[in-house]
């Protein structure tokens, strides 16, 4: 049996659809979509489909990918279908015809078909690991297993959300200070290569010592000028060696735990990952997930290695009998009042209300934190960038003046 992708139009809506379908042959395909009330325009088997796709612009094909908020959008529009009763399959045809991104309609399209087919939808999920997370299969098997999905599927969407909106501020809070440092580079570099070289030609006439700091500037202006593409060329070889190294687990271990000890990074960065770990947690709980599977899935959410650690050895103390807290505590890495309030949640069987109300708080301190950095980081930019500008400036005026004053 092939794999098609085939484009066609509805009998109902009269829109064009597009998606991909197991069939024997091309006329066995037409069928099937005419069961579906699709009139087949054209069909190709799934690798001529990748080859033409080969030769389109890889910027159209990352438009084509889902986003986050498109994810949770998707999710809520499921919601307030499965809510109102009407079957998943027939609620995941009306939300293939409303998406607009071609790579999540095409994923929407599989997953129905294998719904169809008796597949469960969790497990027509996992086959799409770059659009739908652990998590999320996870809680949607557990909806399925409860009989609770629109339930599940709202607090998924709620989750989404917020994790959207807490990435968000930090991303549109530092987009300024890094397009500012972006600038001030560029301006340097071009200074140093393209003027500075020009300028300070004129000192070579001059028999008389030049002062240290313009002797430093002609040094590195020659250099930067003369070997350029030397700089490139150890610049983009340090960054490959540090991504390579990076991706290993020794070095992303030690690379995070590096970053956790940074003055103030560290502690923003800590502050994102347990607003992660609670949220993320409580969501999982209060969909019914087992707490040893929802620790092994939070594990994967954290983003810093050295926390995922303390995470795994969390959860293999907790399958040898010991609560969430003692070793959350034990680690140093959780912050005492996060781990006396989910001690306090384990008594009571409240743990997942302390989990969101540890989210809440972080989330508020995280904002603050990172608006407090930003106001910070953009006038020792700008102090910075003027430092350098005025010792360039400095380092070509003062022998012009001095010899100027030595020809009156």
């Amino acid at each position: 049996m092939a794999v098609y992708e085939y484009r066609g139009i509805s009998a109902t809506s009269g829109k064009a659809v597009q998606g991909l379908r197991d069939a024997e042959n091309v006329k066995a395909l037409r069928s099937l979509l005419r069961r579906d009330g699709v009139l087949l325009t054209t069909a190709a088997e799934e690798q001529e489909a990748k080859e033409k796709k080969k030769k389109q612009l890889s910027l159209q094909r990352l438009f084509e990918q889902p986003s986050v908020a498109d994810v949770a959008i998707m999710t809520r529009q499921l919601s307030v279908l499965v809510r109102a009763k009407i079957p998943l399959f027939e609620s995941l045809s009306a939300l293939i015809d409303q998406v607009e991104k071609e790579g999540l309609r095409r994923a929407l399209t599989n997953i129905r078909d294998q719904v169809r087919e008796g597949i469960s939808f969790a497990d027509s999920l996992k086959d799409h690991p770059k659009i739908f997370s652990d998590m999320y299969v996870n809680m949607v098997r557990a909806g399925e297993a409860s009989g609770t999905l629109e339930t599940v599927l709202e607090r998924l969407t709620s989750f989404i959300d917020s994790q959207a909106k807490l990435k968000g501020k930090v991303v549109s809070a530092l987009a300024y200070p890094v397009l500012m440092m972006i600038i001030a580079v560029v301006l340097v570099s071009v200074l140093m290569v393209a003027v500075v070289p020009k300028v300070t030609s004129i000192f070579e006439s001059m028999d008389r010592a030049l002062p240290w700091y313009t002797s430093l500037l002609i040094a590195v202006s020659g250099f930067a000028a003369s070997y350029w593409w030397l700089i490139l060329l150890l610049l983009s070889g340090g960054i490959w060696a540090f991504r390579r190294w990076k991706r290993t687990p020794e070095g992303k271990l030690a690379w995070d735990t590096i970053v956790l000890n940074l003055p103030v990074v560290g502690p923003l960065v800590q502050m994102i990952a347990i607003s992660r770990f609670s949220r993320t947690l409580a969501t999982l709980l209060s969909a019914g997930v087992a707490l040893l599977q929802a620790m092994g899935i939070v594990q994967t959410v954290l983003g810093n290695a050295a926390l995922e650690k303390v995470v795994a050895e969390a959860a293999t103390s907790i399958r040898e009998g010991q609560s969430i807290a003692e070793p959350l505590k034990a680690s140093g890495r959780f912050p005492p009042m996060v781990t006396h309030m989910i001690a306090i949640g384990e008594k009571s069987g409240q743990l997942e209300e302390m989990l969101e109300n540890v989210a809440e708080a972080y989330d508020s301190v995280v904002d603050n934190r990172v608006q407090m950095l930003t106001s910070l980081l953009e006038p020792i930019i700008i102090v910075v960038m003027g430092g350098a500008v005025a010792f360039i400036a400095m380092s070509i005026l003062f022998p012009l003046i001095q010899m100027s004053d030595f020809v009156d």
